[in-house]
Protein backbone atom coordinates (compact mmCIF):
# COMPACT_ATOMS: atom_id res chain seq x y z
CA UNK A 1 0.00 0.00 0.00
CA UNK A 2 1.47 3.36 -1.07
CA UNK A 3 0.67 6.69 0.58
CA UNK A 4 1.24 9.46 -1.95
CA UNK A 5 1.74 13.21 -2.22
CA UNK A 6 0.73 14.88 -5.51
CA UNK A 7 1.93 18.40 -6.37
CA UNK A 8 -0.07 20.85 -8.52
CA UNK A 9 -3.14 18.69 -8.10
CA UNK A 10 -5.32 21.75 -8.82
CA UNK A 11 -4.11 21.77 -12.44
CA UNK A 12 -5.47 19.45 -15.16
CA UNK A 13 -2.85 16.67 -15.09
CA UNK A 14 -2.66 16.75 -11.29
CA UNK A 15 -6.44 16.35 -11.02
CA UNK A 16 -6.32 13.46 -13.47
CA UNK A 17 -3.59 11.74 -11.43
CA UNK A 18 -5.43 12.22 -8.11
CA UNK A 19 -8.68 10.84 -9.53
CA UNK A 20 -6.95 7.76 -10.94
CA UNK A 21 -5.11 7.06 -7.68
CA UNK A 22 -8.25 7.56 -5.60
CA UNK A 23 -9.81 4.56 -7.37
CA UNK A 24 -6.63 2.49 -7.09
CA UNK A 25 -7.02 -0.08 -4.28
CA UNK A 26 -3.25 -0.26 -3.92
CA UNK A 27 -3.09 3.40 -2.85
CA UNK A 28 -3.76 4.33 0.77
CA UNK A 29 -3.63 7.99 1.78
CA UNK A 30 -3.44 10.82 -0.75
CA UNK A 31 -2.15 14.30 0.11
CA UNK A 32 -2.80 16.77 -2.72
CA UNK A 33 -1.08 20.14 -3.02
CA UNK A 34 -2.07 23.12 -5.14
CA UNK A 35 -1.54 26.83 -5.57
CA UNK A 36 -5.28 27.59 -5.43
CA UNK A 37 -8.33 26.36 -3.56
CA UNK A 38 -9.14 22.66 -3.83
CA UNK A 39 -11.06 21.75 -7.01
CA UNK A 40 -14.71 20.95 -6.41
CA UNK A 41 -14.11 17.51 -7.87
CA UNK A 42 -12.15 16.68 -4.70
CA UNK A 43 -15.17 17.19 -2.41
CA UNK A 44 -16.23 13.56 -2.65
CA UNK A 45 -12.71 12.41 -1.72
CA UNK A 46 -12.90 14.00 1.73
CA UNK A 47 -15.45 11.51 3.02
CA UNK A 48 -14.50 8.61 5.23
CA UNK A 49 -13.53 8.16 8.84
CA UNK A 50 -10.67 8.67 9.02
CA UNK A 51 -10.41 10.41 5.63
CA UNK A 52 -7.69 9.09 3.33
CA UNK A 53 -7.53 12.34 1.35
CA UNK A 54 -6.20 15.76 2.34
CA UNK A 55 -5.56 18.97 0.41
CA UNK A 56 -3.28 21.90 1.19
CA UNK A 57 -2.80 25.20 -0.59
CA UNK A 58 0.90 26.00 -0.80
CA UNK A 59 3.50 27.90 -2.82
CA UNK A 60 5.89 25.13 -3.85
CA UNK A 61 8.61 27.63 -4.84
CA UNK A 62 8.97 29.15 -1.34
CA UNK A 63 11.26 27.48 1.15
CA UNK A 64 9.47 28.34 4.42
CA UNK A 65 5.98 27.08 3.48
CA UNK A 66 7.49 23.89 2.04
CA UNK A 67 9.57 23.28 5.17
CA UNK A 68 6.57 23.86 7.43
CA UNK A 69 4.47 21.47 5.37
CA UNK A 70 6.95 18.59 5.38
CA UNK A 71 7.36 18.98 9.16
CA UNK A 72 3.63 19.25 9.86
CA UNK A 73 1.71 16.75 11.98
CA UNK A 74 -0.80 16.16 9.17
CA UNK A 75 1.99 15.11 6.80
CA UNK A 76 3.32 12.67 9.42
CA UNK A 77 -0.12 11.25 10.17
CA UNK A 78 -0.74 10.34 6.53
CA UNK A 79 2.61 8.48 6.43
CA UNK A 80 3.53 9.66 2.94
CA UNK A 81 6.15 7.43 1.31
CA UNK A 82 5.84 8.46 -2.37
CA UNK A 83 5.98 11.93 -3.94
CA UNK A 84 4.54 12.57 -7.42
CA UNK A 85 5.82 15.88 -8.73
CA UNK A 86 3.52 17.22 -11.43
CA UNK A 87 5.02 20.53 -12.65
CA UNK A 88 3.05 23.66 -13.47
CA UNK A 89 1.35 23.31 -16.83
CA UNK A 90 -1.88 25.36 -16.78
CA UNK A 91 -2.45 28.51 -18.83
CA UNK A 92 -1.26 30.85 -16.08
CA UNK A 93 2.03 28.98 -15.64
CA UNK A 94 3.06 28.88 -19.30
CA UNK A 95 4.07 32.49 -19.80
CA UNK A 96 7.56 33.65 -20.66
CA UNK A 97 9.88 34.13 -17.68
CA UNK A 98 11.11 37.72 -17.49
CA UNK A 99 14.83 38.49 -17.34
CA UNK A 100 16.29 38.31 -13.86
CA UNK A 101 13.48 36.14 -12.42
CA UNK A 102 14.31 32.72 -11.05
CA UNK A 103 12.24 30.13 -12.83
CA UNK A 104 9.45 28.99 -10.51
CA UNK A 105 9.51 25.59 -12.25
CA UNK A 106 13.16 25.02 -11.41
CA UNK A 107 12.73 26.49 -7.92
CA UNK A 108 9.85 24.14 -7.16
CA UNK A 109 11.77 21.15 -8.46
CA UNK A 110 14.73 21.99 -6.27
CA UNK A 111 12.62 22.26 -3.11
CA UNK A 112 10.58 19.12 -3.83
CA UNK A 113 13.77 17.12 -4.35
CA UNK A 114 15.44 18.65 -1.29
CA UNK A 115 12.57 17.71 1.02
CA UNK A 116 12.08 14.28 -0.56
CA UNK A 117 15.73 13.49 0.16
CA UNK A 118 15.58 14.89 3.70
CA UNK A 119 12.32 13.17 4.73
CA UNK A 120 13.06 9.62 5.89
CA UNK A 121 9.56 8.29 5.28
CA UNK A 122 9.74 9.10 1.55
CA UNK A 123 11.19 6.26 -0.49
CA UNK A 124 10.08 7.07 -4.04
CA UNK A 125 9.88 10.19 -6.21
CA UNK A 126 8.00 10.11 -9.52
CA UNK A 127 8.54 13.20 -11.68
CA UNK A 128 6.65 14.39 -14.76
CA UNK A 129 9.24 15.89 -17.10
CA UNK A 130 9.44 16.91 -20.75
CA UNK A 131 10.70 15.11 -23.87
CA UNK A 132 11.59 18.52 -25.34
CA UNK A 133 14.85 18.40 -23.38
CA UNK A 134 16.44 16.37 -26.19
CA UNK A 135 18.61 17.97 -28.87
CA UNK A 136 16.85 17.84 -32.23
CA UNK A 137 18.70 17.28 -35.49
CA UNK A 138 17.28 18.73 -38.74
CA UNK A 139 14.34 16.81 -40.18
CA UNK A 140 11.59 14.60 -38.77
CA UNK A 141 13.72 11.48 -38.41
CA UNK A 142 14.62 12.04 -34.75
CA UNK A 143 13.71 8.82 -32.92
CA UNK A 144 14.83 9.46 -29.37
CA UNK A 145 15.76 7.00 -26.64
CA UNK A 146 16.63 7.81 -23.04
CA UNK A 147 20.32 7.82 -24.01
CA UNK A 148 19.86 10.47 -26.71
CA UNK A 149 21.74 13.72 -26.28
CA UNK A 150 20.08 16.47 -24.26
CA UNK A 151 19.95 20.04 -25.55
CA UNK A 152 22.72 21.40 -23.33
CA UNK A 153 23.81 24.20 -25.65
CA UNK A 154 24.56 27.65 -24.21
CA UNK A 155 21.37 29.32 -25.46
CA UNK A 156 18.32 27.04 -25.39
CA UNK A 157 14.90 28.56 -25.91
CA UNK A 158 13.76 30.43 -22.75
CA UNK A 159 10.71 28.20 -22.34
CA UNK A 160 12.87 25.07 -22.48
CA UNK A 161 15.69 26.05 -20.13
CA UNK A 162 13.65 25.34 -16.94
CA UNK A 163 12.68 21.90 -18.25
CA UNK A 164 16.33 21.09 -18.98
CA UNK A 165 17.45 22.35 -15.56
CA UNK A 166 14.79 20.25 -13.82
CA UNK A 167 15.65 17.17 -15.86
CA UNK A 168 19.32 17.41 -14.95
CA UNK A 169 18.46 18.05 -11.29
CA UNK A 170 16.33 14.92 -10.94
CA UNK A 171 18.49 12.82 -13.24
CA UNK A 172 21.45 13.51 -10.97
CA UNK A 173 19.71 11.65 -8.12
CA UNK A 174 18.74 8.53 -10.05
CA UNK A 175 21.57 6.55 -8.51
CA UNK A 176 20.77 7.66 -4.97
CA UNK A 177 20.39 4.49 -2.84
CA UNK A 178 17.97 6.12 -0.38
CA UNK A 179 15.45 7.57 -2.86
CA UNK A 180 14.10 5.86 -5.98
CA UNK A 181 13.67 8.44 -8.74
CA UNK A 182 11.54 7.76 -11.83
CA UNK A 183 11.72 10.60 -14.36
CA UNK A 184 8.93 10.44 -16.96
CA UNK A 185 9.74 12.39 -20.13
CA UNK A 186 6.42 13.25 -21.75
CA UNK A 187 5.82 14.73 -25.21
CA UNK A 188 2.86 17.01 -25.95
CA UNK A 189 -0.08 16.05 -23.72
CA UNK A 190 -3.51 16.29 -25.35
CA UNK A 191 -6.89 16.24 -23.62
CA UNK A 192 -10.42 16.14 -25.02
CA UNK A 193 -11.91 19.45 -26.06
CA UNK A 194 -8.77 20.85 -27.65
CA UNK A 195 -6.62 21.24 -24.54
CA UNK A 196 -2.86 20.79 -24.95
CA UNK A 197 -0.05 20.89 -22.40
CA UNK A 198 3.75 20.72 -22.28
CA UNK A 199 4.41 21.82 -25.88
CA UNK A 200 6.57 24.99 -25.82
CA UNK A 201 5.12 26.26 -29.10
CA UNK A 202 1.46 25.71 -28.17
CA UNK A 203 1.57 26.69 -24.50
CA UNK A 204 -0.98 29.07 -23.05
CA UNK A 205 -4.35 30.26 -24.27
CA UNK A 206 -5.95 29.46 -27.60
CA UNK A 207 -5.11 31.75 -30.50
CA UNK A 208 -2.79 31.97 -33.51
CA UNK A 209 0.84 30.85 -33.27
CA UNK A 210 3.76 31.43 -35.62
CA UNK A 211 5.99 28.80 -37.16
CA UNK A 212 8.86 29.03 -39.66
CA UNK A 213 7.76 28.87 -43.28
CA UNK A 214 8.65 25.55 -44.92
CA UNK A 215 8.65 23.52 -41.70
CA UNK A 216 5.90 21.42 -40.14
CA UNK A 217 7.50 19.27 -37.43
CA UNK A 218 6.06 15.93 -36.42
CA UNK A 219 4.80 16.00 -32.81
CA UNK A 220 4.79 12.95 -30.57
CA UNK A 221 1.67 13.10 -28.40
CA UNK A 222 0.11 11.32 -25.43
CA UNK A 223 -3.39 11.62 -23.99
CA UNK A 224 -3.82 13.08 -20.51
CA UNK A 225 -5.38 9.79 -19.38
CA UNK A 226 -2.34 7.80 -20.51
CA UNK A 227 -0.06 10.35 -18.85
CA UNK A 228 -1.84 9.67 -15.55
CA UNK A 229 -1.62 5.93 -16.16
CA UNK A 230 2.13 6.25 -16.71
CA UNK A 231 2.46 7.98 -13.34
CA UNK A 232 0.43 5.18 -11.76
CA UNK A 233 2.67 2.54 -13.36
CA UNK A 234 5.80 4.29 -12.07
CA UNK A 235 4.38 4.44 -8.53
CA UNK A 236 3.87 0.67 -8.39
CA UNK A 237 7.20 -0.18 -10.02
CA UNK A 238 10.58 -0.49 -8.37
CA UNK A 239 12.37 0.72 -11.50
CA UNK A 240 14.44 3.91 -11.37
CA UNK A 241 15.74 6.10 -14.15
CA UNK A 242 14.47 8.19 -17.05
CA UNK A 243 11.59 6.84 -19.15
CA UNK A 244 10.21 8.08 -22.47
CA UNK A 245 6.42 7.95 -22.68
CA UNK A 246 4.26 8.46 -25.74
CA UNK A 247 0.99 7.52 -27.34
CA UNK A 248 0.69 5.71 -30.65
CA UNK A 249 0.04 8.82 -32.77
CA UNK A 250 2.41 11.43 -34.15
CA UNK A 251 0.76 14.58 -35.52
CA UNK A 252 2.17 17.47 -37.63
CA UNK A 253 2.35 20.74 -35.71
CA UNK A 254 0.02 22.51 -38.15
CA UNK A 255 -2.68 19.86 -37.66
CA UNK A 256 -2.25 19.75 -33.88
CA UNK A 257 -2.44 23.54 -33.72
CA UNK A 258 -5.64 23.63 -35.76
CA UNK A 259 -7.29 20.93 -33.65
CA UNK A 260 -6.47 22.78 -30.43
CA UNK A 261 -7.61 26.21 -31.67
CA UNK A 262 -4.02 27.42 -32.01
CA UNK A 263 -3.58 27.75 -35.78
CA UNK A 264 0.13 27.85 -36.64
CA UNK A 265 0.72 30.54 -39.24
CA UNK A 266 3.79 30.04 -41.47
CA UNK A 267 6.09 33.07 -41.48
CA UNK A 268 9.53 33.42 -43.15
CA UNK A 269 12.22 32.48 -40.67
CA UNK A 270 14.09 35.73 -41.28
CA UNK A 271 11.08 37.72 -40.04
CA UNK A 272 10.69 35.48 -37.00
CA UNK A 273 14.34 35.92 -36.07
CA UNK A 274 14.05 39.68 -36.47
CA UNK A 275 10.89 39.73 -34.33
CA UNK A 276 12.60 37.61 -31.70
CA UNK A 277 15.60 39.92 -31.61
CA UNK A 278 13.34 42.97 -31.27
CA UNK A 279 11.26 41.45 -28.49
CA UNK A 280 14.42 40.23 -26.81
CA UNK A 281 15.79 43.76 -26.63
CA UNK A 282 12.46 45.00 -25.31
CA UNK A 283 11.94 42.31 -22.65
CA UNK A 284 15.53 41.44 -21.95
CA UNK A 285 15.09 37.86 -23.09
CA UNK A 286 16.72 35.85 -25.90
CA UNK A 287 13.45 35.06 -27.70
CA UNK A 288 14.84 34.10 -31.10
CA UNK A 289 14.76 30.37 -30.40
CA UNK A 290 11.29 30.53 -28.90
CA UNK A 291 9.90 31.91 -32.17
CA UNK A 292 12.19 29.99 -34.52
CA UNK A 293 13.71 27.23 -32.41
CA UNK A 294 14.37 23.57 -33.24
CA UNK A 295 11.04 22.46 -31.71
CA UNK A 296 9.23 24.53 -34.38
CA UNK A 297 11.37 23.18 -37.22
CA UNK A 298 12.26 19.57 -36.46
CA UNK A 299 10.01 16.73 -35.36
CA UNK A 300 10.61 13.68 -33.22
CA UNK A 301 9.16 10.40 -32.04
CA UNK A 302 10.10 8.56 -28.87
CA UNK A 303 11.47 5.09 -28.23
CA UNK A 304 9.23 3.90 -25.38
CA UNK A 305 10.53 0.32 -25.15
CA UNK A 306 12.16 0.91 -21.76
CA UNK A 307 8.90 2.12 -20.20
CA UNK A 308 7.09 -0.89 -21.63
CA UNK A 309 9.74 -3.27 -20.39
CA UNK A 310 10.42 -1.86 -16.90
CA UNK A 311 7.20 -0.03 -16.00
CA UNK A 312 4.80 -2.28 -17.87
CA UNK A 313 3.26 0.78 -19.53
CA UNK A 314 1.54 0.75 -22.90
CA UNK A 315 -0.78 3.50 -24.16
CA UNK A 316 -4.48 2.61 -24.13
CA UNK A 317 -5.98 5.83 -25.51
CA UNK A 318 -6.08 7.21 -29.03
CA UNK A 319 -6.34 10.86 -30.00
CA UNK A 320 -8.60 11.88 -32.85
CA UNK A 321 -11.60 13.89 -33.96
CA UNK A 322 -15.27 13.34 -33.18
CA UNK A 323 -18.46 15.14 -34.21
CA UNK A 324 -20.05 17.45 -31.69
CA UNK A 325 -23.80 17.97 -31.32
CA UNK A 326 -23.80 20.87 -33.76
CA UNK A 327 -21.89 18.86 -36.35
CA UNK A 328 -18.53 20.45 -35.72
CA UNK A 329 -15.30 18.51 -35.16
CA UNK A 330 -13.86 18.25 -31.67
CA UNK A 331 -10.62 16.76 -30.44
CA UNK A 332 -11.30 13.67 -28.33
CA UNK A 333 -9.34 11.01 -26.46
CA UNK A 334 -10.85 7.55 -26.25
CA UNK A 335 -9.78 4.00 -25.52
CA UNK A 336 -8.09 2.43 -28.51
Amino acid sequence: MRNVLVTHSDEPLGRRVVKLLWHDERIGNIFALGADAAPRAFDTFRAGDPPRFAYARIDLARHRPMSDFFHSSQFRELEIDTVIHVPQHGVASEGLPLAGNVSSRAGEARLVLEHALATRSIRSLVVVGSAFVYRLAPGNANHLSESSELDLGPDPAPGLRPWIDCDMLFHGEIGNPRLRVALLRLPTVVASGGYVYLHPGLAGRAGPRLRPLGFDPLCAVISDKDAARAVQAAIHSDAAGAFNLSGREAIPLSVLGRWTRRPCLPVPGLLLRAAGAGLGRLLGNPLRDLLDGPHLRYGFTLDTSRAERELGFQPQYRIGLARTGDGGLRLETARA
